[in-house]
């Protein structure tokens, strides 16, 4: 299969879908002639999304990283039908050290990079059981789970490590159920990530703006939709992992260099 043809007329879930790379995903998704449900922590996000989608669009509102939410988020949904794709994308770009670093920030950053992907999992898997058809689940994690944490922000590559990882254990639990699984890792991309608080709760300390002096490497990037047709292509060819590097080569080279410091590290005891 190299459309989504098959999933004409489905139901479809994204979080993050009220920016980014998850509004990309909704509106191709729904341009595809999936209905889609989209998720967001913002009702206007939400609902701004699903009005210009159009018929069989819906919001879903809540928080990812708390769990009651989301089992809840999932009852309601059950009746819009059976789910056949779900597409866990909500993240939170977080520009925090490790060793100085404020616990609420590594504490929001962890509960919807990490935990979010699980609690999502856990409440909406259980609405693929019935669908008919091919069944997929699209995790996003990031090019910075590839390598080693550095630069400015340590805490959001060591938070998208623990997505990759997730993604990896539900791929194998996934599969025992005839679900298929895309890990996606996207390099920089025209996103407001750069501007994640946002959408922070007040319990890991509220909304807070970035100064927009720091968004010019995301604002002179190319656009999500640039993965689309790989992203379609994946879902088609049954899942796997899929790497959208927009760095020229970087992402590659510091994979390979990270893999080979691990192997040439190992000692058989």
């Amino acid at each position: 299969m190299t459309d989504l043809s098959a999933y004409k007329d489905k139901l479809a879930i994204v979080t993050g879908a009220g920016d980014g790379i998850g509004e990309m995903l909704a509106r191709k998704l729904a341009e595809a002639g999936l209905r889609v449900g989209v998720q967001d922590i913002r009702a206007e996000a939400a609902e701004r999304v699903a009005g210009e989608l159009g018929d069989g669009a819906f919001p879903l509102v809540f928080d990812v990283s708390d769990r009651d939410a989301c089992l809840a988020a999932a009852e309601a949904a059950k009746a819009h039908g059976p789910l056949s794709l779900l597409w866990i994308n909500a993240g939170v770009g977080v520009g925090s050290p490790i060793l100085t670093g404020k616990a609420k920030a590594i504490e929001w950053g962890f509960d919807v990079n990490v935990r979010g992907v699980i609690w999502t999992a856990q409440a909406f898997v259980p609405l693929m059981a019935d669908a008919e058809g091919p069944r997929h689940v699209g995790i996003t994690a990031s090019s910075a789970s590839l390598r080693s944490p550095e630069g400015d922000f340590p805490l959001y590559a060591t938070t998208k490590h623990g997505t990759f990882a997730v993604g990896e254990a539900l791929r194998g639990e996934l599969a025992g159920q005839g679900i298929d699984t895309t890990i996606l890792c996207p390099g920089l991309l025209n996103t407001k990530i750069w501007d994640g608080a946002k959408a922070r709760p007040d319990r890991f300390g509220g909304v807070r703006h970035m100064d927009p002096s720091i968004s010019k490497m995301w604002d002179e990037a190319k656009r999500p939709e640039v993965m689309w047709p790989a992203i379609m292509s994946k879902i088609g060819q049954g899942g796997g992992y899929l790497v959208c590097a927009t760095d020229g080569g970087e992402t590659k080279a510091a994979f390979e260099t990270r893999a080979e410091e691990i192997s040439s590290s190992i000692v058989e005891v």
